[in-house]
């Protein structure tokens, strides 16, 4: 069944990449913080404002958070993740020379940064392999039996970390991802084209 998951998801998407827009290293991590709970669109159509008005790590900083409100508004929870930016901007000046740290631990320790965040930088900044569990990746897998619908995001990712080689882990995130975000959608999932519909619990 597995070869079979592989086999579809190259098909599909045989370079798959992050779709959050990007420059520096600091900007992925605060576009991975910026969307939880919406979409990377909306995250993509707010970062560019963001960064032209704050070019620099420093002048984030040392942003008001009001002004930094009032510009990622349209992705919403904009109260706490304007917080969430502004400090992590501070960290990263104040600690770490203005890079973002190849260090899961110190990562974590940073406000609104959890372990799915901290995959998905170490993923696509340092080439770690990892796999990243949010809202689509958590749906793909139970819908195919690589989880059990009561699984939690962390035994979703031990579990797909034990089904797919290590080498792949990274690429197959991706590919879950976009699987989720464009055919196997929460509403309306595009079933009667799907190649895996013999193994999807939601096509039965």
């Amino acid at each position: 069944m597995i070869e079979e998951v592989e086999k579809y998801l190259d098909f599909l998407f045989p370079n798959p990449k992050c779709e959050l827009n990007y420059n520096k290293d600091y900007e992925l991590l605060i576009a991975v913080v910026l969307s939880a709970q919406t979409t990377d669109k909306r995250v993509n159509s707010v970062t560019p404002i963001l960064f032209n008005k704050y070019p620099t790590l420093e002048d984030l900083s040392k942003a008001l958070e009001s002004d930094v409100m009032d510009i990622i508004k349209p992705i919403g929870t904009f109260h706490k993740k304007a917080n969430f930016i502004i400090e992590i901007a501070k960290i990263l000046v104040n600690d770490y020379d203005g890079k973002v740290p190849n260090d899961r631990t110190a990562l974590e320790k940073m406000p609104g940064v959890g372990r799915k965040t901290t995959n998905v930088v170490l993923s696509n900044l340092f080439d770690v392999p990892a796999i990243a569990v949010d809202t689509h990746v958590a749906r793909v897998s139970k819908r195919l039996g690589l989880a059990k619908d009561s699984d939690d995001v962390l035994t979703i990712e031990k579990k797909l970390m034990k089904k797919f080689d290590k080498s792949v882990w990274s690429k197959r995130h991706h590919q879950l991802v976009l699987f989720g975000r464009y055919y196997c959608k929460a509403i309306a999932p595009q079933c009667n084209s799907c190649k895996l519909k013999s193994i999807c619990k939601n096509s039965k």
